[in-house]
């Protein structure tokens, strides 16, 4: 396991389905290998099925540590109750919005696998926040066989006619091989202290 001493913890959205491209559900496996590997933990909304499922077991079969944060409702929707006892740790919260904020606390940064409107719900939020001022922790579209392709257009698009305030705060990583996503995690949390270092580690939009 690799030692990392500053990036402690990633939150994962993702979709709680398989999606119809095999290559999705590789990529929820391999990145909860490279947390696990770089010895961070999964911060995930609970789902024990689809690419959710895909990332939580890519952690654990290799010997990572896994926060589960799911509403009461979604359990028996998003994950089996048999499956969510193998996790480290799980949080059940009483709505989607006590969700969101205890997976904001936890993580130290962010990552969006492939998934449907809850999905890209999650990660305009936590873009709108970084845009406001409330954090600066990094964010990461792994845009697996360019699937977030169409939403990197729109942004650009929204920033070209002057609709995104603050461009300099709204900047997450594009990254297109999943392997290569923790290890740039971890280069960004290293470079704050040296501004020139990040232009070779930002895919910027």
């Amino acid at each position: 396991m690799l030692e990392n001493t500053s990036v402690k913890s990633i939150c994962v959205y993702c979709g709680s389905q398989p999606g119809r491209d095999p290559a999705h559900m590789a990529a929820g496996r391999a990145l909860g290998r490279s947390i696990a590997v770089h010895g961070l933990r999964l911060v995930y909304g609970g789902g024990t099925k689809g690419i959710m499922g895909a990332v939580a077991a890519g952690v654990l079969s290799n010997g990572g540590q896994v926060t589960g944060i799911i509403p009461e409702f979604l359990m028996d929707m998003e994950a089996t109750r048999h499956s969510l006892g193998q996790l480290n740790e799980l949080i059940v919260t009483k709505d989607m919005h006590e969700r969101k904020h205890k997976m904001f606390e936890r993580a130290d940064a962010f990552v969006t696998l492939p998934g449907g409107i809850g999905t890209l719900e999650e990660i305009v939020e936590i873009m709108t926040w970084a845009q406001l001022g409330r954090h600066e922790k990094p964010m990461v579209f792994a845009n697996v066989n360019g699937f977030w392709d169409p939403m990197l257009e729109l942004v650009s698009h929204m920033r070209s006619q002057g609709f995104i305030h603050t461009a300099h705060r709204v900047q997450p990583m594009v990254v297109d091989n999943v392997e290569d996503i923790v290890p740039a995690i971890v280069d960004k949390w290293q470079s704050v202290s040296d501004p020139e270092g990040m232009d070779e580690v930002i895919a910027r939009l």
